[in-house]
């Protein structure tokens, strides 16, 4: 019985783990312990590991850890990459190593043998696309075109060069510093495809992501499907009601059904946990990204605007309150006006009720319709474009 505890203490620590270093920064988490535990992991552990080292092997040591720091967070390296191959071809391994051997089973056939690696053989090769593909890199042959597809709003895009490339910055790039080059239609730098995500890739981006999410469901379902069949074939609830006179009702049986699965097949059952956690982060991944491009908008672009409207914000909080200030120096010159009394002041509305709220103008929003097309087939592909080009040329 004590295995089985670790193994539901197990389950619930990596849920916590998973859930504060990938999500503890959301602003419904803050004040909380998941908060707490995503800085530690994020930035205390770290700073711990630096001073440890510091103290036991000086500068050396120091100097050893910043160094492979800016390896791995500051310059393009596989380290990710070959970690989403190791856990992606471990979990697959320990799949056919515990379960292939009851498939064909009650519930599933054996054509799941095969569907199950040419779903992870598709997954790999979203994943190749998406790391080796350009994702829309602003070169001196193509800025043109980028600066005629993507114009200025003059809000949070205005014409200008690019200090690194020396070119003319189109709308909606950015220069990427690790990858050291200006990308059209930036969302942001994935550390795990090693390759910066824009206007190119991303549609191979969210292909990775969606069927990354039904790979881990799939995986999920078809163990579930193991060990369903498992307890048809071997008549555990026959055996239970029977032998063991255990009452016929779900609430009797579970728990007697649970701890025979947890002795039995706890490979599987920690299996099931990990890919219907990772599924359910990818599903978050996925929702968020898809309403970005239904929208027409990046990562980027948001974390840009939310800088210009909370600008905004401040600005027009600042001149309310100049207002006011105003209004209050010249109501105590002002000489024969009768006193305001202190029941209507106490509900007369403060100056900086009356700011006007500032509304994000999207004029790259063009539609759903049109937005999806852009994502699907980037503007740098399209026929049109690519006469232009060579017209031009």
């Amino acid at each position: 019985m004590a295995v089985h505890w670790a193994l539901v203490c197990h389950g619930l620590l990596t849920l916590t783990v998973v859930v504060a270093f990938l999500c503890g920064q959301w602003p419904i988490f803050q004040g909380t312990p998941i908060s707490s535990i995503h800085r530690f992991i994020t930035f205390g552990a770290y700073q711990y590991f630096l001073k440890f080292m510091g103290a036991v092997f000086g500068d050396k040591g120091t100097n050893l850890i910043l160094s492979v720091e800016y390896y791995c967070c500051d310059r393009p390296n596989p380290v990710l990459q070959i970690i989403y191959l190791a856990i992606i071809g471990a979990t697959y391994y320990i799949i056919a190593k515990t379960s292939f051997s009851y498939i064909p089973g009650y519930y599933l056939s054996g054509v799941h043998r095969y569907t199950s690696l040419l779903a992870v053989g598709i997954g790999i090769l979203l994943f190749l696309l998406t790391s080796f593909s350009d994702p829309g890199t602003v070169k001196a042959e193509n800025v043109s075109q980028y600066l005629s597809a993507y114009p200025y709003d003059n809000i949070i895009y205005t014409e200008k060069e690019c200090s690194t490339c020396k070119l003319p910055k189109p709308a909606r790039s950015k220069h990427c510093s690790i990858c050291n080059r200006c990308v059209a239609r930036f969302d942001h730098h994935c550390g795990w495809m090693n390759n910066c995500i824009g206007e190119r890739n991303t549609r191979y981006f969210l292909a990775f992501l969606l069927w990354h999410f039904l790979l881990c469901m799939y995986g999920t379902i078809a163990i579930g499907l193991v060990l369903a069949g498992r307890l048809k074939e071997l008549r555990v609830v026959y055996i239970l009601t029977v032998y063991y006179g255990v009452d016929n009702s779900f609430g009797s049986l579970a728990p007697h059904i649970v701890q025979w699965l947890l002795g039995s097949y706890n490979s599987q059952i920690l299996l099931m946990v990990f890919m219907a956690i990772v599924s359910l982060l990818l599903a978050g991944f996925f929702a968020y990204h898809a309403n970005l491009c239904l929208t027409n908008t990046t990562t980027n672009e948001t974390f840009k605007w939310q800088d210009y409207i909370s600008w905004q914000k401040k600005l027009s909080e600042a001149r309310a309150s100049t207002a006011a200030l105003k209004a209050s120096i010249t109501g105590m010159n002002s000489e024969g006006k009768p006193p305001e009394s202190k029941c209507k002041s106490f509900f007369r509305r403060s100056p900086l009720e009356d700011t006007e709220a500032v509304v994000r103008n999207n004029v790259y929003d063009k539609g759903f319709f049109h937005n999806i097309y852009e994502v699907i087939f980037p503007v740098s592909t399209r026929a049109s474009l690519l006469w232009t080009k060579s017209k031009s040329g």
